[in-house]
């Protein structure tokens, strides 16, 4: 292990420091309606600095304007392929008159860096470029490759992750670390996800004479009724998961009419719901969809006027890494070694990239990186320095570990 140490000291922590909030201040929320509102520009920012670090690699469009990077340090010949993946795009800054700190400023303030993606997943990214940086400066030996995958849209559809395995990418990938926020613990869970639209027919009419027309929204009232009880019964059956908690059916957003402005003295012709499913093992999907049409089947079978359709927009099965696989031996590894502390298991709430590498491709995936857990998303987003750090040294160890097979 002491001839590994030299690759975590070579770790540019003031270089780190200011590449993460170079990186924050370019604004890479993706809007459709705004020619310069995506990834694009993240991405060749990071593609200039892989380039410059003497990596090969590739700037692959997704659809245009919208580049996944992908960079490959190759080792001696013969060993594994681990990659590295973490997302260019970030979510919404929403009200910029929430944030202390301007979203896009990158402010480095009291041992912290502050702005939109700053843990999320931004600073990751920068701790992932830094540890090969780190290993390259090093000049240690290790067997097999490093492979990087920075892809766009994983607040959306992931469609980059989705590209980058459809186009071979990921083909002779071995072992995958997802760059997250997990306050460094290793997530070797995650939560499955069903996104689904719940539509109920009726008919128009004057809201003083509801007889003129069938109400959908007495009907979809009671469809989320039956969901709730459709969810208990789940944690009932299988409780609390150790690292993933309890399973969930949530409504979020109820609409009526679906289409068109609403008006209070009009009965509406439909309404519509989107369920946000969280799974968990144990947990099958289809089972869930056909239990889902099983309570339109009832209700419809007491009220002659009942239709409801439901559609499956996006589905992502939960995940999970055996604790004796030899990437989470790694990263477990390297953790104690950097740290002098036992390693945390834990899960992640929600999807990642990394499921469709597990569903898709049979990848063994450790989600870790800096950053609390509850900050992404919110106003004054930051990630801390100190933590930045200590990740940029586990991605750095664990990737020499794991190819030398010393785990």
């Amino acid at each position: 292990m002491n001839n590994y140490m030299h690759v975590i000291n070579s770790i540019n922590e003031e270089e780190l420091v200011k590449f993460t909030s170079d990186l924050i201040k370019i604004n890479s929320v993706y809007d459709p309606d705004k020619k310069d509102f995506n990834e694009e520009k993240a991405a060749h920012f990071v593609a200039d600095k892989l380039k410059e670090m003497g990596l090969t690699v590739y700037i692959d469009e997704v659809v245009p304007g919208r580049p996944n990077v992908i960079a490959v340090l190759k080792g001696e010949e013969g060993g594994k392929t681990l990659l590295f993946e973490g997302h260019t795009d970030v979510v919404t800054a929403g009200d910029p008159d929430e944030w202390k700190y301007p979203p896009f400023g990158g402010v480095v303030d009291n041992g912290r860096i502050y702005g939109r993606g700053a843990c999320d997943t931004k600073g990751n990214v920068a701790a992932a470029v830094y540890a090969v940086k780190a290993i390259m400066d090093s000049g240690i030996k290790f067997k097999g490759n490093i492979l990087l995958c920075l892809p766009v849209d994983e607040e959306g559809m992931m469609l980059g992750i989705k590209d980058f395995i459809k186009k071979g990418w990921a083909d002779g990938v071995d072992a995958a670390v997802i760059c997250e926020p997990e306050d460094n613990k290793i997530c070797i869970a995650q939560k499955g996800a069903m996104r689904v639209i719940i539509r109920v027919k009726g008919r128009m009419a004057h809201g003083a004479m509801p007889l003129a027309g069938i109400n959908p929204n007495w009907r979809m009232a009671k469809i989320i009724c039956e969901l709730e009880k459709l969810q208990q019964k789940e944690i009932n059956r299988l409780g609390k998961h150790d690292l993933l908690g309890y399973p969930s059916i949530t409504p979020t957003i109820l609409k009526a009419p679906s289409k068109g402005e609403a008006q209070i003295n009009v009965i509406p012709g439909e309404c519509c719901t989107t369920l946000d499913i969280r799974t968990v093992p144990g947990q099958d999907h289809r089972v869930l969809a056909q239990q889902i049409q099983e309570i339109f089947d009832r209700l419809a079978a007491e009220d002659r006027d009942f239709s409801a359709t439901m559609e499956i927009i996006e589905e992502r099965p939960w995940t999970t890494t055996p604790v004796d696989e030899p990437v989470v031996k790694a990263i477990g590894r390297a953790y104690t070694a950097i740290t002098g502390k036992e390693p945390v298991y834990s899960g992640v709430p929600g999807a990642t990239d990394g499921t469709f590498l597990w569903w898709w491709k049979n990848i063994p995936i450790v989600t870790t990186g800096a950053g609390d857990t509850l900050i992404p998303h919110q106003a004054d987003e930051y990630v801390d320095i100190a933590q930045l750090i200590e990740t940029a040294k586990l991605y750095s160890l664990t990737a020499v570990l794991y190819l030398n097979e010393e785990f």
